[in-house]
């Protein structure tokens, strides 16, 4: 009766044993794909902000072109129109970037999805043949 019990606890021990290496796997995987979100968000607002002062300072220099452009006769059409142009812009950018915020995130999908697999192997009844 002892080498059962011995024998029981020690699948005990080696299924806990298993659980515990599959939990620390999983937060390492966790833990992996954060930093890659985190590199990714870090070099996309490090072009964006890049790109972002380089339209700022181009938008500036066209409007001052067109504004001495049509200085003698249209100058104040001119800025009317160009200010109605960005406002349009920024409200419509606003609602892209509203949209862009309110859709779903798929940050730890990959790790969703492997615990899913182990939950679904830990609960799913095969027939074990007997030893």
């Amino acid at each position: 009766m002892a080498d059962a019990n011995s024998g029981l606890f020690g699948q005990l021990q080696q299924s806990l044993g298993t659980v515990v290496e599959l939990l620390r796997l999983r937060l390492a995987l966790l833990g992996t794909e954060l930093g890659q979100e985190k590199q990714r968000l870090a070099v996309g607002l490090f072009w964006g902000a890049i790109a972002l002062m380089s339209l700022t300072v181009g938008t500036v220099l066209l409007c001052g072109f067109v504004i001495l452009l049509l200085w003698d006769g249209y100058r104040l059409a001119a800025v009317g129109v160009l200010a109605l142009l960005f406002l349009a812009a920024g409200w419509l950018l606003t609602k892209a970037a509203q949209r862009r915020l309110s859709a779903e995130s798929n940050l730890f999908s990959v790790s969703l999805a492997e615990l899913e697999r182990d939950r679904d192997s830990f609960t799913a009844t095969e027939p074990h043949e007997p030893r």
